[in-house]
Parts: C-alpha cells; sequence; structure tokens
C-alpha cells in the first residue's frame, strides 16, 4: 500500500486547481486553468431514492470492503491501532472533475473518481483506525463553478449538495443508531458538510451522536455560522460535539484576497461575515490552545524525494491560529511544489497533521465512548 503513495502525490497537484474557495480567491492567477464550463446548467434527475443502497456509490461502505478501498492507505511509520474506534465516519472528497464539458460531475467519468479515490488516500485514510469510513460518490460540482460568478456556479454546488445529502440520509439510515459519528471533508467537501450541520444535524437528535466534525479547508465564521450549525469549535481534545477547523499557510502569510471574498458574503444566521474571525482550531492540540510548538507535531504525511514512497516525519512544523484565524505553520516546510500563492497550504491541510488528526479522532471516540458506558 505504501507504493501507492505515488498517485497520492501525483494527484495533489489537482487539489492546486480544485480548491474551492481558494481557488475562486486565485482566479487571475488560475486563468490558464478556469475551465468554466460554455454549456448551459442543466437541472440534474433526483438520484433514484435507494441509489445508495448500492455499493458502487460510495468510494468506502463501512463494512463493505475490499484490497482497493483507498482509505486503507496506511504511510510508512504509521503507528498500529491497539483499540480501533466504533465511529461511522461520514467523509465527503473535494473537488476532483476538471472538466468543461458539464457543470456537475458524471458518476461515470473515470479520471475524477480515480483522483477522488487519491484524495480519499491521503486525506480520510487518517481517520480509519477511529471506525468504519464511508465516502460517497456525487454528482461534484466541477472546478469551473469555482472560477465563475455565473449563476449556474451556484446553481452547481447546490446539485451536488442534494447528492450529498441524499448520501448522508442513507448513511444515517444504515448505522447503528446508537453509535458515534464524525463529519470530515475538505474544501468542496468541507462546505457541503457546513450545510449538512445546519440542514440535518443542529437541533435534531443526531446531535447527541456526533463525536466531531472536521471542517477543514474552508472557511468558517466563529460569529455568523457556527451557531446555525449547532455545534461550537473544539477546545479541547478530549471535547466532543465540536468543530475542527482550520486553513493553512507558511509565512509569510498573505491571504488578503481571500478575506476580501469571504468578507462579501453572508453568514447562515443572514449577517456579513465581513470582519469576523474565522474558526481555526489547532490540529496539533485539540484546540486547546491557539498556538502549538514544532514538537507537538506527531507526523507529518511527506513524500520521499523520488516520489515513491511516502513516511511520517515527526516535528516537521509547529502551527499557531492568528488573530483572524488562518492557521501559521512558521516557514514553508518542504513539502512538494504544489502550493497556492500566498504561501497557502491548502494542499496539505490534511497532509501535514496527518498523525495528529488520526490520534484526535480516534482519542475523541474513546472519550465519546467512556461517557456514554457510563
Amino acid at each position: 500500500m505504501v507504493s501507492k503513495f505515488l498517485y497520492f502525490v501525483a494527484g495533489m497537484v489537482v487539489l492546486v486547481l480544485t480548491g474551492a474557495f481558494v481557488v475562486r480567491v486565485y482566479e487571475k492567477e488560475l486563468t490558464e486553468y478556469a475551465l468554466v464550463p460554455d454549456t448551459q446548467f442543466e437541472k440534474q434527475e433526483a438520484l433514484a431514492t435507494s441509489i445508495y443502497d448500492d455499493p458502487k456509490m460510495w468510494f468506502a461502505m463501512g463494512r463493505n470492503v475490499g484490497p482497493e478501498n483507498p482509505v486503507r492507505f496506511s504511510p510508512q511509520g504509521a503507528p498500529e491501532t491497539k483499540v480501533p474506534g466504533q465511529a461511522a465516519i461520514f467523509f465527503v472528497h473535494p473537488t476532483s472533475y476538471m472538466e468543461k464539458t458539464r457543470w456537475n460531475a458524471p458518476l461515470d467519468d473515470q479520471l475524477s473518481q480515480d483522483r477522488a479515490k487519491l484524495f480519499l488516500r491521503g486525506m480520510a485514510s487518517a481517520f480509519a483506525p477511529s471506525g468504519e469510513i464511508w465516502a460517497p460518490r456525487y454528482r461534484q460540482a466541477a472546478i469551473g463553478a469555482f472560477l465563475t460568478t455565473k449563476p449556474e456556479g451556484q446553481q452547481a454546488l447546490d446539485a451536488a449538495y442534494q447528492d450529498v445529502l441524499q448520501a448522508f440520509d442513507a448513511f444515517a439510515a444504515k448505522v447503528q443508531k446508537d453509535r458515534p459519528i464524525i463529519l470530515a471533508g475538505h474544501s468542496q467537501g468541507a462546505l457541503h458538510l457546513t450545510h449538512l450541520l445546519k440542514d440535518r444535524v443542529a437541533g435534531k437528535a443526531i446531535a447527541k451522536r456526533i463525536v466531531a466534525a472536521y471542517i477543514v479547508g474552508w472557511p468558517v465564521s466563529s460569529v455568523t455560522d457556527v451557531g446555525p450549525m449547532g455545534m461550537q469549535p473544539c477546545a479541547a481534545p478530549d471535547q466532543t460535539g465540536c468543530i475542527m477547523s482550520w486553513q493553512s499557510f507558511a509565512e509569510p502569510a498573505d491571504y488578503a484576497r481571500i478575506t476580501e471574498l469571504y468578507d462579501s458574503t453572508t453568514g447562515f444566521d443572514g449577517n456579513p461575515r465581513s470582519g469576523t474571525p474565522l474558526v481555526c482550531t489547532n490540529p496539533l492540540n485539540g484546540g486547546s490552545a491557539p498556538d502549538a510548538p514544532i514538537e507537538a507535531n506527531l507526523g507529518t504525511l511527506k513524500p520521499s524525494s523520488d516520489l515513491q514512497t511516502g513516511a511520517l516525519v515527526p516535528e516537521a512544523v509547529g502551527a499557531r491560529c492568528d488573530d483572524r484565524g488562518f492557521l501559521l505553520i512558521g516557514d514553508p516546510p518542504k513539502m512538494g511544489p504544489y502550493v497556492l500563492p500566498g504561501n497557502n497550504f491548502h494542499v496539505y491541510d490534511y497532509p501535514l497533521f496527518w498523525t495528529n488528526v488520526r490520534a484526535d479522532a480516534l482519542w475523541r471516540v474513546q472519550k465519546f465512548m467512556s461517557v456514554k458506558r457510563r
């Protein structure tokens, strides 16, 4: 499985072009890659009611696993899991469809499906020790949806979200009613999860089963968004029912264009997000403090120089949340060539802290279960 890391590294370059909110910010720099569809938006037919009963609609479906399951990826040096977690993890992958012939990816587009598997190997795999992962296939919005102000872009996102909702409803119906749940995703996937929390979790009985929501690589306002989402940022590594969220930048960091766009949007509570801080929970300490030293990093997922293998390197970077809510990691680490303008390490939001995310999720599940048994 380690040999497959080459494909993960190769696939990470696609994230530079599929960074959702961040790509939209860097529209000018990515003009040559602005694959905005030049066709009319076609309203998607609703998926069959029971379609997510079919294992083929999932990259990973709980216990229904096989040798090619992408979430089984385990890098060199990964610690053994002595006590596997009992959670059901719902993971929504980031954008992997880069064509301009459609606003939403068809489910039979092999290239985008293969890319999605690469992302799951490098991201969702960190949650594997915590339980069984469910990672749905969905008709994601094309990359062009983030490179335009055309109304079709939002229509594509709305259409993709309907698939995610349907997948989540099927997931919730299939897992045991008392089983703890982790929600996680990145970029476009994280965006959909913010809406899912608001629409399917906040104020519902299922909220009591949420161990944590990992909303990574997408901005969340700590003032206008978290209330309607029904969960507060994590403030301790043993806290449950909370949000872990961060966006990674090396220093000197330039995120002015991100905040410019962010400040022009409206939060879930109907108020402007302008000037409000982002949710930033430090993945090195479970959100217990804004700063964490490099010694707290249990292992960064890094490729070898020849890109043939991958290993976990401890103490590669520290991390601190700044006043606006961006996660700063110090001097730019040698992760690879796929860094966005402004020292933006969006591509590496999970790999930078892979081992800590792994430990964080497992520990929260164990704490959740210990309280449940009382």
